[in-house]
């Protein structure tokens, strides 16, 4: 019996310091032939009291002894582990001992399962498994040797058990500890780029993809450093909670660390999906915080990489996403962006744009624009809005959605402003009549504690009178609501300007603060106006619901972008006061202007399309035109979400189908629906979607290695129509369509005349 072995080794005649200097196991370990750390007895301990010491050493529970026999069932047990199992020592007999426990969860540990070392009839140890019995926890930690009769013959193991619940539990700390953020409890860096690493394998064994978004969050350290490093903490706490209700897997989110965060997304790659989620996001994370007391608002912005169009490898996805991040975050902040190879060249660019924009009001390179803004009724223009322009004297006109960002960054926007309202209050002077002019105030320069006395000297040098000054002024300045936000308000109404809400409702809406800003018009964002006049929108709702609130507080109603009679229609129809757009006129230089503006009583007629059409994006770039087994290199004059103007080849008859080849993989097969001499009209099969810069792609790209497979070029454009494949029969065929340069060359003699 089990109880007559472990009395022999406890006849020693020291044991009770041999106990205190090496312990239970290596007591019992020289029963078991362990000879590391064991203790040589002499055998001289009575039976019936080495029995009494392990009966008390087992019902103290700092250790156990178990024992089988050759087909490995349970000989003996100890009581209070078999209690522990779900079951008694009596009843444990004759059981199979591998069926009472299970084994660990790490996959080292599983390889070496207990099973697996018993079948090997020979000794172990620091074996770790776990109760078999539903719903435990318990842990310990088992040795056994095998056991030999006197010819040798194995007979069964004996051994003993440790309970290390505790230490496994401290075990899984640490591990999560080294793994995932202490603050947040998202995965760290570290447990990130081994999900990353996983997934990037996964995708290549089975030609897939997984998708990693970049998230940095605008305006964090403005809540620390005005409400202190706990708010900031407890703000990111909430920030983590959001990101996983939006993902839906805590797993897939990580803090990189301060404000930055990554998901990942394995398997995804359709960038009208990824975009969706970007917008959704950036619009969760856009939402009011309430910290310690304090109302919060902040934004992020978002930088998408795909594998394997955007990086080969972990490095480059990273760093590709990061340099998506920085360019969205540099198109103004609030958006996403993906990656694009063009990324690589912008920093430079970047960096360019702001040495030429630090000197360009001095060189005289900025102007200002003005789009009138009209009564929707009886189409009189009131107004115009100041927009600032910037002609580059080698690239042309450059945006203001990027130059106004890096102006910001470069802290020129103080500079930039002051300047639109002396020129804008000087032009208007000269206006006939009562025109007023809108002018753009940042949340830089509300925050400016001179703006007031900036705006009187502008009118006085100006003598333009306040009421015919109107102050556009979006809702981000209520980010740092306070005494100082109304102690402006005041101040500057008190100059006798008119005050305009601009962007109402596009991110940081609170009815709150339009209690007290005195506010005198709500401008009406163009997101809600876009879209409005399709059936199932619900844009439409909301206007009217703004329209009914500032009718209630006594403001005008401006509504921007508007573009076709449809929407003009439905912005009478909601009664919207005023109206700003194309569908009026373009934004104009101040003496084209002057040019058209007769008298006080300057009424403008509508003209645009009869309906809403899809944004189109005027472009002169070359890409590929695949029909049948030829490549066709053709410009691309405009594009728009369901089709786009391409040039460059002739005759070609209405419903031809192309594959047009927009590069990085992105392939898109549309149809001729109007073909006029060398240019066509083409329909995609396939809607675009945003790429996150106001720009549209593709929602799938094809791999480089697919691409490669078909003969497509993947390198730089070939010139001429090149074949891409030969036909069934091995013949490579003659092209169906001529280039227009090749007519007006006199070549293509064989070809159909243009």
């Amino acid at each position: 019996m089990i109880q007559d072995d472990v009395k022999k080794a406890f006849e020693a005649n020291d044991s009770g310091a041999a106990e205190a200097k090496t312990g239970f196991r290596a007591r019992f370990g020289a029963l078991l032939g362990n000879t590391r750390g064991a203790v040589v007895y002499d055998h001289s301990l009575p039976p019936r009291e080495a029995a009494h010491l392990v009966r008390n050493y087992e019902d103290m529970r700092a250790g156990w002894f178990w024992a089988t026999d050759a087909d490995g069932r349970v000989t003996y047990v100890s009581e209070y582990v078999a209690a522990a199992i779900g079951t008694t020592a009596a009843a444990a007999k004759g059981r199979n001992f591998t069926e009472l426990f299970n084994s660990a969860d790490d996959e080292e540990e599983r390889q070496r399962n207990l099973p697996f070392v018993m079948a090997r009839k020979t000794r172990f140890e620091h074996l770790a498994v776990r109760s078999a019995a539903e719903g435990d926890q318990v842990w310990w930690e088992i040795a056994g040797q095998p056991q030999l009769d006197a010819a040798g013959n194995f007979t069964g193991f004996s051994g003993y058990g440790l309970d290390i619940t505790g230490q496994r539990a401290a075990e899984r700390e640490n591990s999560k500890l080294a793994m995932y953020d202490a603050l947040t409890g998202l995965a760290n860096r570290r447990r990130m780029g081994d999900l990353l690493e996983s997934a990037i394998a996964a995708a290549k064994a089975k030609r897939s993809a997984c998708s990693v978004m970049l998230i940095d969050l605008d305006r964090f350290k403005q809540v620390n450093d005005t409400l202190g490093h706990p708010a900031g903490d407890a703000l990111l706490k909430q920030v983590a909670e959001r990101l996983v209700r939006v993902v839906g897997d805590a797993e897939r989110v990580c803090r990189l660390g301060g404000d930055e965060f990554q998901i990942l997304m394995p398997g995804t790659e359709d960038r009208g999906d990824l975009g969706e989620l970007a917008n959704q996001i950036i619009t969760m994370l856009s939402q009011p915080y309430a910290v310690n007391g304090s109302r919060c608002l902040i934004g992020a912005s978002v930088g998408v990489a795909v594998f394997p169009y955007d990086g080969a490898n972990s490095e480059e996805l990273i760093r590709n996403a990061d340099l998506a991040l920085y360019a969205a975050k540099g198109g103004g902040r609030g958006r996403f962006r993906f990656f694009a190879s063009d990324l690589l060249q912008s920093a430079e660019d970047r960096r360019i744009l702001e040495h030429d924009l630090h000197g360009a009001l001095d060189r005289g390179e900025m102007e200002l624009n003005y789009q009138p803004f009209v009564d929707a009724t009886t189409n009189t223009v009131k107004g115009c809005e100041a927009l600032i322009r910037w002609n580059h004297p080698e690239r042309g006109r450059i945006s203001p959605a990027l130059f106004i960002p890096i102006a910001e960054e470069a802290n020129l926007i103080p500079k930039l402003g002051e300047w639109a309202l002396r020129r804008a209050c000087e032009d208007a002077a000269a206006w006939p009549g009562a025109l007023r002019v809108a002018v753009n105030v940042s949340p830089i320069q509300f925050a400016n504690e001179e703006l007031p006395s900036i705006v009187a000297s502008a009118l006085a040098n100006s003598g333009l009178n306040p009421e015919r000054l109107e102050l556009e002024i979006t809702e981000s300045v209520f980010l740092n609501d306070g005494p100082q936000t109304h102690a402006m308000f005041a101040a500057l109404k008190a100059l006798g300007v008119r005050l305009s809400l601009d962007d109402f409702g596009t991110g940081y809406s609170s009815l709150a603060y339009l209690k007290s800003a005195p506010f005198d018009k709500i401008k009406i964002d163009q997101s809600f106006v876009r879209g409005a006049t399709e059936p199932g929108s619900r844009n439409k709702a909301i206007i009217t619901a703004i329209v009914a609130l500032a009718r209630a507080l006594d403001m005008e109603t401006t509504a921007e972008g508007i573009e076709s009679m449809d929407q003009l229609a439905m912005i009478r129809e909601l009664e919207v006061s005023h109206v700003q757009g194309y569908v009026y006129s373009k934004p104009v230089d101040n003496a084209s202007f002057l040019e058209h503006v007769g008298d006080a009583d300057w009424v403008l007629v509508p003209s645009g399309p009869a309906c809403q059409r899809s944004n189109r994006l005027a472009m002169f770039r070359k890409i590929g035109a695949i029909h049948e087994n030829h490549y066709y290199p053709v410009m691309l004059r405009n594009l728009s979400v369901t089709g786009a103007l391409i040039e460059g080849l002739v005759d070609v008859p209405v419903d031809t189908q192309f594959v047009l080849d927009f590069g990085e993989g992105q392939l898109a097969v549309a149809t001729v629906r109007r073909s006029r001499k060398h240019q066509q009209g083409v329909q995609f099969e396939q809607t675009m979607v945003d790429d996150g810069n106001g720009g549209l792609c593709t929602r799938h790209r094809v791999s480089p290695y697919t691409m490669a497979a078909a003969g497509l070029p993947v390198e730089a454009m070939q010139v001429g129509a090149m074949p891409v494949a030969i036909d069934g029969n091995g013949m490579i065929t003659m092209p169906a369509f001529r280039r227009a340069e090749d007519v007006r060359g006199g070549k293509g003699s064989t070809a159909k005349a243009a």
